[in-house]
């Protein structure tokens, strides 16, 4: 090892180093398991320490506080839900819309506490957590549009009809993981039939961005 090795050996490893990640890491999916059925207020920061098993400390020394660990905590279900709601790229226009739309119902059913924070804005009237909402809303427009129409930069007329129906969905998504009467298969068709009233009406107004055609049934 030359000096410089051991000059760089001997310095204190930043809080970026790959282990600090992997620990970071598991404290989120540590926390993400701790919220999924628990509000925000309900858990202190012992009671995140006790059940997470780790020091206090610990938690301070990546997140600074309890708001900054639930904020990276929301951040990374965001990624999570719009990692799901974008795959599915080789299949075809209407298959691949189909599958956002399943993939959001299955991320809210599945992880309600973080989708009600998310869509509802999180600690109060909390800024960040509404930015994170507005960039999951744009996301789901670009990747509806991208399946639809083959782009997500669209004119104002469609990324207006997309976002209202994604305001509508989130409100509709709400309300079903809080009374699930319907099944997950009938309300990602419910949703799906729906889009495709709003891209009807979006062709009406704009010829340019035609409705995909409806996928044909086997005779």
């Amino acid at each position: 090892m030359n000096i410089s090795q051991q000059r760089d050996a001997a310095r204190p490893r930043p809080r970026g180093t790959e282990r600090s990640l992997v620990r970071r890491t598991e404290l989120i999916t540590i926390g993400r398991r701790l919220f999924a059925d628990t509000s925000y207020d309900a858990l202190s920061m012992d009671d995140i320490a006790r059940q997470a098993h780790v020091a206090k400390g610990l938690i301070y020394y990546y997140f600074q506080s309890k708001r900054g660990y639930y904020l990276a905590i929301i951040e990374d279900s965001v990624a999570d839900l719009v990692t799901l709601a974008a795959s599915g790229l080789q299949l075809a226009a209407v298959d691949r819309v189909h599958r956002t739309i399943d993939s959001y119902l299955r991320y809210a059913e599945h992880n309600q506490a973080a989708y009600r924070t998310i869509v509802s804005g999180g600690v109060g009237f909390d800024t960040e957590v509404h930015a994170i909402r507005d960039g999951v809303r744009e996301a789901i427009v670009a990747t509806i549009a991208d399946g639809a129409y083959g782009r997500g930069d669209i004119a104002p007329v469609a990324r207006m009809g997309l976002l209202g129906w994604v305001c509508s969905v989130e409100g509709a998504t709400l309300d079903w993981i809080d009374r699930p009467e319907l099944s997950r298969d009938t309300m990602c068709e419910l949703l799906v039939r729906t889009l495709g009233g709003t891209m009807r009406a979006i062709q009406d107004l704009d010829p340019s961005y035609p409705a995909p055609e409806p996928a044909r049934q086997d005779a």
